[in-house]
């Protein structure tokens, strides 16, 4: 990428190199506008602010060698004055870290950590590993969890690698499960949730994720039984096939079994128990994760739960 015109507080002219054809436009600008609110961004996105090659385009828009993206002027912060973050949080996810190497971070993210700034957050996952490993200049999130999903969260340190992985997740060469806790004694026979998925807005503004047969968009996920609780709840494996927003969580709710903790898809009452029991966060964890790597080899991970949940489960295998 090359810049053609004076930095901000002007108009930005970029042009985009060949590593970069092929990224969505949204998160092209995500990258290189550090500091900017995400709403900010997707704002002059939707207004027509941004254009390439002088026309106007949609978030989804993926990029092509050679094209010319205009960026209106905004505010952003220079690189050398990010927005400190307490040094707790940094130890926190720095002791987070499963497997390093040249290329790669993956972590066992922490339940309630954004994996990035906005929405009224000044940071995320990305931001704080930006200030942990200031001399990699590319650090990018390979893909995300919900803020209140714990587990395994890839990092690329190298566009390479994110080129790499990003082609494996659109494949089926990534193999990522979850556990969750959902009501009720989940069947056996249900196997697999096959149900389309598409997104609305409640007139607060918060976005939800419901199924839509007619123009959703296919999502399949995989379940298997972990262990049952009675009739009160299960522990369920979770491998998605697809890759949809929030598709775990309204694909258990789809199939009569909420999570436990789940404030936006869950029962209330259900929810309520497991607090009681301790368990005060969303019952959602990306616990394995296995990926091939560029050599030819793979990488698998597990990554154990919080004390939280271990505790919860163990109140909850207690005999009365």
């Amino acid at each position: 990428m090359t810049t053609t015109t004076p930095p901000t507080p002007g108009v930005q002219l970029l042009e985009v190199s060949p590593e970069y054809a092929g990224q969505r436009i949204d998160n092209f600008l995500l990258a290189r506008l550090k500091g900017v609110p995400k709403t900010l961004i997707y704002r002059i996105l939707r207004k027509g602010e941004v254009r390439v090659n002088k026309g106007r385009i949609k978030p989804e828009y993926k990029l092509q060698a050679g094209d010319i993206v205009r960026v209106p002027p905004v505010r952003v912060p220079e690189r050398d004055e990010p927005v400190p973050l307490a040094q707790g949080l940094l130890q926190r996810l720095e002791a987070s870290i499963v497997f390093e190497d040249k290329a790669l971070i993956v972590i066992n993210k922490p339940c309630g950590i954004a994996v990035h700034g906005g929405s009224g957050l000044t940071f995320g996952v990305i931001e704080a590993f930006r200030q942990l490993r200031p001399d990699c200049k590319e650090l990018e999130l390979v893909h995300r969890l919900d803020r209140d999903t714990s587990g395994l969260l890839m990092i690329a340190k190298k566009r390479s690698m994110l080129r790499h992985l990003h082609t494996a997740l659109r494949g089926d060469g990534v193999d990522k499960r979850y556990m969750a806790l959902v009501r009720g004694n989940w069947a056996s026979s249900i196997k697999q949730v096959r149900a389309s998925l598409g997104k609305s807005n409640l007139r607060s503004g918060e976005r939800m994720v419901e199924v839509d047969e007619e123009e959703g968009k296919e999502s399949v996920t995989v379940f298997k039984v972990l262990r049952r609780f009675g009739d009160f709840a299960t522990m369920v494996e979770a491998k998605p096939i697809t890759g949809r927003t929030h598709q775990i969580r309204v694909h258990t709710l789809h199939a009569g079994h909420c999570i436990a903790g789940d404030t936006k898809y869950g029962d209330e009452g259900f929810s309520k128990e497991i607090r009681d029991l301790g368990g005060k966060r969303l019952f959602l964890h990306a616990y394995m994760l296995t990926v091939p790597l560029p050599d030819g080899g793979e990488l698998k991970l597990q990554a154990p739960v919080d004390e939280m949940w271990a505790k919860t489960v163990e109140r909850l295998s207690a005999p009365i």
